[in-house]
Protein backbone atom coordinates (compact mmCIF):
# COMPACT_ATOMS: atom_id res chain seq x y z
CA UNK A 1 0.00 0.00 0.00
CA UNK A 2 1.53 3.30 -0.86
CA UNK A 3 1.79 6.18 1.45
CA UNK A 4 -0.25 8.99 -0.13
CA UNK A 5 1.36 12.13 -0.92
CA UNK A 6 -0.41 14.35 1.45
CA UNK A 7 0.70 12.28 4.59
CA UNK A 8 4.56 12.74 3.11
CA UNK A 9 3.78 16.19 3.09
CA UNK A 10 1.81 16.63 5.97
CA UNK A 11 5.27 14.45 7.75
CA UNK A 12 7.40 17.24 6.11
CA UNK A 13 5.13 20.11 7.16
CA UNK A 14 5.10 18.97 11.05
CA UNK A 15 9.02 18.75 10.50
CA UNK A 16 9.26 22.08 9.00
CA UNK A 17 6.93 23.15 11.82
CA UNK A 18 9.09 21.92 14.61
CA UNK A 19 12.19 23.83 13.75
CA UNK A 20 9.63 26.86 13.34
CA UNK A 21 8.10 26.04 16.28
CA UNK A 22 11.64 26.23 18.43
CA UNK A 23 12.18 29.56 16.38
CA UNK A 24 8.81 31.09 17.84
CA UNK A 25 9.27 29.71 21.19
CA UNK A 26 12.92 30.67 21.54
CA UNK A 27 12.20 34.40 20.48
CA UNK A 28 9.13 35.01 22.35
CA UNK A 29 10.86 33.45 25.12
CA UNK A 30 13.68 35.69 25.01
CA UNK A 31 11.52 39.30 24.13
CA UNK A 32 9.02 38.28 26.61
CA UNK A 33 11.46 37.07 29.77
CA UNK A 34 14.68 38.79 29.29
CA UNK A 35 13.63 41.83 27.06
CA UNK A 36 10.26 42.34 28.85
CA UNK A 37 8.46 42.86 25.70
CA UNK A 38 4.23 42.73 26.22
CA UNK A 39 3.66 38.82 25.61
CA UNK A 40 1.60 39.59 22.61
CA UNK A 41 3.47 41.50 21.17
CA UNK A 42 6.40 38.76 21.70
CA UNK A 43 4.77 36.20 20.54
CA UNK A 44 3.99 38.25 17.37
CA UNK A 45 7.45 38.41 16.71
CA UNK A 46 8.73 35.25 17.41
CA UNK A 47 5.51 34.03 15.31
CA UNK A 48 6.99 35.84 12.65
CA UNK A 49 10.73 34.91 12.54
CA UNK A 50 8.97 31.68 12.13
CA UNK A 51 6.81 32.07 9.19
CA UNK A 52 10.24 33.05 7.27
CA UNK A 53 11.64 29.99 8.64
CA UNK A 54 9.05 28.06 7.76
CA UNK A 55 8.45 29.67 3.76
CA UNK A 56 11.35 28.34 2.85
CA UNK A 57 11.95 25.41 4.09
CA UNK A 58 8.24 24.47 3.00
CA UNK A 59 9.17 25.74 -0.27
CA UNK A 60 12.27 23.51 -0.75
CA UNK A 61 11.68 21.24 0.71
CA UNK A 62 8.25 20.03 1.49
CA UNK A 63 6.22 21.39 -1.66
CA UNK A 64 8.89 21.06 -3.64
CA UNK A 65 7.77 24.64 -5.41
CA UNK A 66 9.64 25.65 -8.44
CA UNK A 67 6.48 28.40 -8.71
CA UNK A 68 8.78 31.60 -10.71
CA UNK A 69 6.68 33.89 -9.37
CA UNK A 70 7.44 33.41 -5.30
CA UNK A 71 6.80 36.74 -4.93
CA UNK A 72 2.83 36.23 -4.79
CA UNK A 73 3.57 32.63 -3.05
CA UNK A 74 5.12 34.41 0.26
CA UNK A 75 1.87 36.54 0.00
CA UNK A 76 -0.12 33.62 -0.04
CA UNK A 77 1.66 31.76 2.67
CA UNK A 78 1.84 35.26 4.72
CA UNK A 79 -2.08 35.30 4.51
CA UNK A 80 -2.40 31.96 5.63
CA UNK A 81 0.47 32.74 8.48
CA UNK A 82 -1.20 35.77 9.27
CA UNK A 83 -4.84 33.72 9.44
CA UNK A 84 -2.88 31.96 11.97
CA UNK A 85 -1.43 33.98 14.02
CA UNK A 86 -4.85 35.13 14.52
CA UNK A 87 -6.16 32.21 15.83
CA UNK A 88 -2.69 31.84 17.93
CA UNK A 89 -3.24 34.88 19.98
CA UNK A 90 -7.20 34.85 20.03
CA UNK A 91 -6.44 31.19 21.43
CA UNK A 92 -3.76 32.15 23.87
CA UNK A 93 -6.26 35.00 25.01
CA UNK A 94 -8.82 32.88 25.63
CA UNK A 95 -6.84 30.37 27.60
CA UNK A 96 -4.50 32.30 29.34
CA UNK A 97 -6.24 35.63 30.18
CA UNK A 98 -9.89 34.27 30.41
CA UNK A 99 -9.69 30.55 31.85
CA UNK A 100 -6.23 31.17 33.58
CA UNK A 101 -4.57 28.34 31.82
CA UNK A 102 0.07 29.10 32.16
CA UNK A 103 0.67 31.64 29.56
CA UNK A 104 3.35 28.49 27.59
CA UNK A 105 0.37 26.10 27.73
CA UNK A 106 -1.90 28.01 25.83
CA UNK A 107 0.74 28.80 23.54
CA UNK A 108 1.38 25.13 23.32
CA UNK A 109 -2.71 24.63 22.77
CA UNK A 110 -3.02 27.31 20.40
CA UNK A 111 0.00 26.05 18.12
CA UNK A 112 -1.46 22.55 17.60
CA UNK A 113 -4.81 24.15 15.95
CA UNK A 114 -2.65 26.33 13.81
CA UNK A 115 -0.68 23.69 12.43
CA UNK A 116 -3.82 21.84 11.16
CA UNK A 117 -4.84 24.95 9.62
CA UNK A 118 -1.82 26.00 8.11
CA UNK A 119 -1.40 22.52 6.30
CA UNK A 120 -4.43 22.25 5.40
CA UNK A 121 -4.37 25.77 4.01
CA UNK A 122 -1.18 25.89 2.27
CA UNK A 123 -1.95 22.37 0.69
CA UNK A 124 -4.80 24.02 -1.05
CA UNK A 125 -4.21 27.33 -1.49
CA UNK A 126 -0.29 28.13 -1.29
CA UNK A 127 1.35 25.33 -2.84
CA UNK A 128 -1.34 23.98 -4.93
Amino acid sequence: MAIPVWAIKLVKFGAVGVTGMCIDFGITWLCKERLRWNKFVANSFGFSLAVVNNYLLNRVWTFSSNNAHWEAEFGRFLVVSLAGLGINNLLVYLLHSKMGASFYLSKVVATAFVVAWNFIANYYFTFR
